[in-house]
């Protein structure tokens, strides 16, 4: 894959700077597959990622929302005395981490472990004073004017 500059716009835009540094990570990133994922939209604002973790257990896993990133990484624990000899290894059990950038005002409202599935829920929460909102217009109305009385001293 092509790198891209993104230098030019830095020079005539100002506050899009997280823009550009995922812009900038997407074309640099190198996935390697591991675990696969679904990312689903339910709904207006709700989200679901699922991702396939077989042969770990709720706590090897760990899901850290922290600013605009989620970040889910899994390490299986050795357990002691038990040294397996693979003839054919498919299932994957090794460490992992993976990072989903997050828009504005989406939350990770729970994760649930379920027949090796992770589904992670997410919302998109808009706080009230960034809602749009509408003016009421009244029609009709003269606009009031203010008079003056003059009182006789």
């Amino acid at each position: 894959m092509s790198a891209y500059d993104f230098s030019p716009f830095f020079r005539s835009t100002v506050g899009f700077d997280r823009l550009f540094d995922l812009l900038d990570t997407a074309t640099r990133a190198e996935d390697s597959g591991y675990p696969p994922y679904n990312i689903e939209k339910l709904g207006e604002d709700t989200y679901r990622i699922t991702m396939a973790v077989a042969g770990f257990a709720p706590d090897e896993l760990s899901v850290v929302a922290h600013e605009n990133v989620l970040t889910v990484s899994g390490k299986q624990k050795e357990v002691e005395g038990q040294k397996a000899q693979y003839l054919y290894r498919g299932i994957a059990g090794r460490a992992f981490e993976r990072r989903f950038n997050l828009a504005d005002y989406v939350k990770v409202t729970g994760a649930e472990l379920n027949n090796g599935l992770l589904h992670l829920e997410l919302k998109r929460e808009v706080p009230e004073a960034m809602k749009p909102r509408t003016i009421a217009i009244q029609a009709g109305a003269a606009p009031k004017v203010a008079s003056i009385e003059a009182k006789a001293a």
